[in-house]
């Protein structure tokens, strides 16, 4: 495959994935009736990463998300000349799928942009988690998320199952951490939020690239001898 269509593909679902998700947060789940929640958003996201790893995974591998393409790299599993461009590619299908929901979301008259579905700590944190907390949250989360997308798609794991586990990883991710950080594990979807945000979201950035790239790399590099186990 040429690496222009994988970067394609890459833009793409980074798109519909902020799109997607984010899009339920901003849209959506400000209207009771539809009683989506927070719950509905977590869905929203590991069904835009469930749908996308059937659509594009045969292409790109569908890692939409630079943490993973970085997290795969440290487990061996992704070329060293891919990545730069594949992360590219990532931050602008995230940021051309942020900003196509602002030009819909700021349509609606009385529309506050606020924070956008942007990711924090402190006062940006949904309930005012502090930084270390939102640190350790994000570190571990992508850990745990890099660890379920190394064993679902493992030769010897059940084949054609990978994109579900990995969907429903993400939908429990963002349960678990939405209250604190409005759950990032994606620079990505963090830079493309924070862009458009009418809050600080911006200065705290830096947190949402190196706890989820910390995160991945360990669970990368834990990979290279835990998975050993399959050529044994």
């Amino acid at each position: 495959m040429s690496l222009s269509k994988k970067l394609t593909a890459e833009f793409i679902g980074t798109f519909w994935l902020v799109f997607g998700g984010c899009g339920s947060a901003i849209i959506s789940a400000g209207y009771p009736e539809l009683g989506i929640g927070f719950l509905g958003v977590a869905l929203a996201f590991g069904l835009t990463l469930l749908t996308m790893a059937y659509a594009i995974g045969h292409i790109s591998g569908c890692h939409i998300n630079p943490a993973v393409s970085i997290g795969l790299w440290s487990a061996n599993k992704f070329e060293t000349k891919e990545l730069i461009p594949y992360i590219i590619a990532q931050l602008l299908g995230g940021i051309a799928g942020a900003g196509l929901l602002y030009l819909i979301a700021t349509g609606k008259a009385g529309f506050e942009v606020g924070n956008f579905a942007s990711n924090g700590y402190g006062d940006l944190s949904p309930n005012k988690y502090g930084m270390v907390p939102a640190l350790v949250t994000e570190m571990v989360l992508t850990f745990m998320f890099l660890f379920i997308i190394l064993g679902s798609t493992s030769p010897k794991a059940p084949a054609g199952f990978a994109p579900i586990a990995i969907g429903l990883g993400l939908t429990l991710i963002h349960l678990i951490s939405i209250p604190v950080t409005n759950t990032s594990v994606n620079p990505a979807r963090s830079t493309a939020t924070a862009i458009f945000a009418h809050t600080p979201a911006l200065s705290q950035l830096w947190l949402f690239w190196v706890a989820p790239i910390v995160g991945a790399i360990v669970a990368g590099l834990l990979w290279r001898w835990l998975g050993s186990a399959e050529e044994e």
